[in-house]
């Protein structure tokens, strides 16, 4: 069975989100990885992109009930209607699960990786998550690149 990798990431990020995303889509696909994504725009689309251009598969869960809005680099639309629940399905579905960027929903997404607790968190930009002494919370690994954000994942060791 392939690796599968959750990608999570805002509908509205920074252009280097969006090329950290791109990248990490062709990197994945290079390596034979599924994406697992939210399916619609942003890093979602970015790093669809990414993998659909190096012949890569990408799964988008949907938020709504109808493929209406997907991104066209899915390879797989799968409506949900089941909304904002389905960053469970997302980050369940991955053997890791890589976050570029920051918004309250993909804050959402880390912190149900991290409940998850059975696979590696690795975080590329966006929010820092620290404890009431402002030190960062453990066990997520922080990455500066697509490629040191892969190498964290430990799949490929």
């Amino acid at each position: 069975m392939a690796v599968q990798v959750a990608v999570c990431g805002p509908r509205e990020c920074t252009e280097e989100d969006r090329g950290n995303a791109r990248e990490l889509g062709r990197l994945l696909a290079e390596r034979g990885a599924v994406v697992i994504c939210g399916g619609y725009s942003g890093v979602m689309a970015a790093v669809a992109a990414g993998a659909r251009e190096a012949g890569g598969t990408v799964v988008g869960v949907l938020s709504r009930d109808t493929k209406e809005g997907a991104n066209p680099d899915l390879t797989v639309a799968i409506p949900t209607g089941v909304g904002e629940a389905r960053n469970n399905i997302i980050v369940n579905s991955g053997d890791a699960v890589i976050v570029v960027g920051g918004s309250w929903g993909t804050l959402s997404e880390l912190a149900l990786a991290m409940r998850r607790g059975r696979v590696p968190v690795v975080q590329l930009g966006g929010w820092r998550i620290l404890d009431e002494r402002g030190r960062p919370v453990p066990g997520i690994r922080h990455a500066a690149s697509p490629e040191e954000a892969l190498e964290l994942t430990g799949l490929w060791a």
